[in-house]
């Protein structure tokens, strides 16, 4: 578990994220929205010990600090890594000659996961922004994380493989009991794969929840300035359609 009380991030004179509680739960995957600006980044570093805070973040209860797998939106690439030696690094923290059997599988299992097995050998600068996204969070994957905290894992990726690692991430999610959350910008994926959403605007908590208590059409409105609807598919997915801007008149 997870749980942050009047969690505030202030950058000099500038605060970024105002007095914010919160609650993530094990086997669960909580998704932060909020325009740009509204702190979303802010707290995600703040719970990865990025970055200073006042307020308290509690881990678990017990002694042991858990494993925390967090991938910053600008994961910089070291391109003279091969896509193999990056997410090895997740495992063993500094490459050396002797590499346990273990560990290579653990980084197969999670190349395999997200269709990197055929670039094993490439290196970094050789990728495309995209290719290098899901390299930086398999590397995060392999650490075996309890907590994981992830800033907009899917912004370089075509659709394909935004389904597809955000469905491996739920997956990986309940089966290992992860504590995961992440910021994201499409409010329809979030729907879609969110347990509980956070709603943020202005560095302050505007709403949490289920997604259909949260993505109202008014909740919406007062934070992204946007009229839009909450409908239900046939397939029974909740859609988020945005409709117009108010008029400021």
């Amino acid at each position: 578990m997870l749980r942050l009380e009047q969690v505030s991030v202030r950058y000099r004179r500038h605060l970024a994220v105002d007095a914010v509680s919160l609650m993530a739960n094990p086997g669960e995957v909580t998704v932060i929205l909020g325009p740009n600006g509204s702190g979303k980044s802010s707290l995600l570093k703040a719970m990865a010990g990025v970055v200073p805070h006042q307020g308290t973040i509690h881990h678990r209860a017990g002694r042991d600090a858990p494993a925390i797998g967090y991938m910053p939106q600008d994961a910089g690439p070291a391109a003279a890594l091969t896509v193999l030696e990056t997410i090895l690094l997740g495992r063993l923290r500094t490459l050396s000659l002797r590499v346990d059997q273990s560990d290579l599988d653990r980084v197969d299992e999670a190349m395999t996961l997200l269709g990197l097995a055929d670039l094993a050998s490439r290196h970094l600068g050789e990728l495309s922004g995209g290719q290098r996204q899901l390299v930086f969070l398999a590397q995060v994957l392999v650490s075996d994380p309890a907590i994981l905290l992830l800033d907009e894992p899917i912004s370089a990726l075509d659709i394909h493989n935004q389904v597809e690692v955000l469905s491996a991430i739920a997956t990986m999610t309940r089966q290992r009991n992860l504590t995961t959350l992440m910021v994201l910008h499409d409010l329809n994926a979030a729907a879609r794969h969110a347990d509980r959403i956070v709603l943020m605007h202005g560095g302050r908590l505007r709403a949490a929840g289920v997604p259909q208590d949260v993505l109202t059409p008014a909740n919406l409105r007062d934070v992204f300035r946007v009229e839009m609807e909450q409908v239900v598919t046939p397939s029974g997915a909740l859609a988020i359609l945005p409709l117009r801007v108010p008029d400021r008149s």
